[in-house]
């Protein structure tokens, strides 16, 4: 492939900030109205000219924890400690043994239970801690029964030491939100009493060929009533999304080729990730060719996606240790690089209902609650992860988050401000297109990220900003489940 040209480095317009706000102040509106999508009603006029539009939307102002969403008083701080990640391995990965790699036949790739232990225990060993001391532990997967034939989880990693003998360890499930859904239970249990959990995802989904993976992978969809929209049921999804978002704002498929040109970039800095080996160049992403086909058999959506526009398949895993300031004490290294979960708001749309195409409104719900409780609003953020499992889903997500106004989600990557360099990055490692997507492992990953590139432990591919607040959304099936987490480093 040819060369990736560099993405300049820009700054924000002058009236980025103000546009934000406003771009915010609207989502907040409509969430307290309980929406302006399909299906939902309409603002009451009786609170139009209301400072806030629901006596709801009040009490999760006043009255939820800036932790959990409204599930728990907040009465303790929690934090990230430190973490292990394995490399995303996958088609194009050099160190993915297939039949025509020299190492074929005599090693093999690791097992999803190799990758939950290994996770596991270099967690631990990153804060330099018995395994023993770990109060509770949570394991997030997708489909393991199908790709791995393994269910039960949680018993499978707690076999990676015998310090975790008798440790309570359960298995969350919630599509690509799975890992976010782990941290969000993480802080709940700290919130409970436990002083130090252990948060593994992991996900192996190289074991099968593309169409049996992808009938695997439509169970984050409504099987029942959306299976049959494409072979590819998720990347049929997504195109439609991508054909309503191009009819509206009168913009083409081609101009979301920043936003993939940039997730390469990123992964070519990055050693962990699947592309790392990769280029990407703006000519390539942007028009569909033998190398970069559109691959749907639905005609209607096949031109509105190409490969390019997709996330990997990748095997991986990612650990994470969450401790309350007591739990800190408890360390053997690492308590000065803990980052702060300020808020984590879990947000469900009803699974199979028509959505909005070209807003992402689940999504806008969990980060409107996660700044109502934090007081911070998206001009704070100055770091971002997002659930970029195709390009678009990366500009509607800026969107709903409030980065920008709608309809811009593409240019504010033209611009390069969510480059590496910009004011703004965003999917500093590649995001799911290019760092990879191993499902059960992306949310984990996507604080992990955030905490690494607080703690400048990001080598080639650390931001040029220094942030110290960050925003990570974690989404599962079609903006269906949506996990966003705010994270601050003092």
């Amino acid at each position: 492939m040819e060369g990736l040209p560099a993405v300049g480095s820009r700054t924000l317009a002058k009236d980025r900030h103000l546009l934000r706000s406003r771009t915010l102040a609207r989502h907040t509106q409509e969430i307290a109205g309980k929406g302006l999508g399909p299906g939902r009603g309409d603002l009451d006029p009786r609170l139009e000219d209301t400072g806030w539009r629901s006596d709801a939307l009040h009490r999760h102002r006043t009255t939820s924890t800036s932790l959990t969403g409204g599930h728990l008083k907040p009465t303790r701080r929690v934090t990230i400690a430190g973490g292990s990640i394995t490399p995303f391995i996958g088609k194009f990965h050099p160190d993915f043994i297939w039949k025509k790699h020299p190492d074929f036949g005599q090693r093999e790739n690791p097992t999803l239970e190799q990758l939950l232990h290994r996770v596991a225990l270099g967690a631990c060993s990153d804060v330099d801690i018995d395994p023993a001391i770990i109060d509770r532990g949570y394991v997030t997967n997708f489909v393991g029964e199908l790709f791995s034939n393994q269910g039960h989880l949680g018993a499978m990693t707690a076999g990676a030491h015998e310090g975790f003998l008798h440790t309570p360890f359960t298995r969350l499930e919630g599509a690509c939100a799975s890992g976010g859904l782990g941290i969000a239970a993480a802080i709940d249990a700290i919130q409970a009493g436990a002083d130090l959990v252990l948060v593994v995802g992991a996900e192996v989904q190289t074991t099968r060929n593309a169409k049996v993976g992808a009938d695997y992978l439509a169970r984050a969809a409504h099987y029942a009533k959306e299976r049959s929209i494409d072979e590819f049921t998720f990347p049929a999804m997504f195109a439609r999304r991508t054909r309503a978002y191009c009819e509206k704002h009168d913009v083409t498929p081609a101009q979301l080729a920043p936003i993939v040109v940039k997730a390469y970039a990123n992964a070519n800095r990055n050693p962990n990730a699947h592309m790392h080996a990769v280029t990407m160049s703006q000519e390539q992403a942007a028009n569909a060719s033998d190398a970069n086909p559109c691959f749907l058999t639905n005609e209607e959506l096949n031109p509105w996606l190409r490969i390019s526009d997709c996330s990997q398949v990748s095997d991986g895993a990612c650990g994470v240790i969450l401790a309350s300031d007591e739990g800190l004490d408890k360390l053997g290294s690492g308590a000065n690089r803990a980052v702060q979960l300020t808020s984590c708001s879990v947000a469900c749309g009803p699974l199979g209902a028509v959505p909005d195409y070209t807003r992402m409104d689940v999504t806008s719900a969990a980060a409107s609650r996660c700044y109502g409780e934090s007081g911070w609003d998206a001009t704070d953020i100055q770091i971002a992860e997002v659930h970029d499992c195709f390009s678009i889903t990366e500009a509607l997500i800026c969107e709903a988050l409030g980065f920008c106004d709608e309809g811009e989600g593409m240019q504010i990557a033209a611009d390069g401000v969510t480059s590496l360099e910009g004011s703004l990055p965003v999917n500093s490692g590649g995001g799911l297109m290019a760092f990879g997507h191993p499902v059960g492992a992306t949310g984990v990953k996507q604080v992990f990220e955030i905490f690494r590139q607080m703690n400048r432990l990001c080598g080639d591919y650390q931001v040029a900003n220094s942030p110290t607040r960050g925003l990570c959304a974690n989404m599962g099936g079609d903006d269906r489940t949506s996990v966003v987490t705010l994270m601050e480093k003092s």
